[in-house]
């Protein structure tokens, strides 16, 4: 099912927004990696969260689902944040 499309939620773009530039550009460069083959350090989360994937970038976590070949990306956060 790859590649997939890149589909920010509101919430996500706040968050990419209040990072650093040279964070915010390894934000992307990471998404776009996994977007486009797959790769990368994901799991998937439980609890309230199930259903969903966390991508980890150093301290960061990009928080997202996948739906008919889109990522949706909910929220990228620290990872001391990622889970509340």
């Amino acid at each position: 099912m790859l590649p997939y499309r890149i589909e920010w939620l509101d919430e996500a773009r706040e968050d990419i927004r209040r990072l650093d530039r040279p964070t915010a550009m390894r934000m992307f460069d990471g998404i776009l990696h996994y977007a486009r083959t797959g790769g990368g350090n994901v799991a998937p989360l439980h609890g309230i969260m199930a259903g969903a994937f966390r991508l980890r970038l150093g301290d960061y976590r990009v928080l997202f689902t996948v739906h008919e070949g889109a990522m949706r990306i909910f929220g990228v956060r620290h990872r001391s944040e990622a889970y509340r």
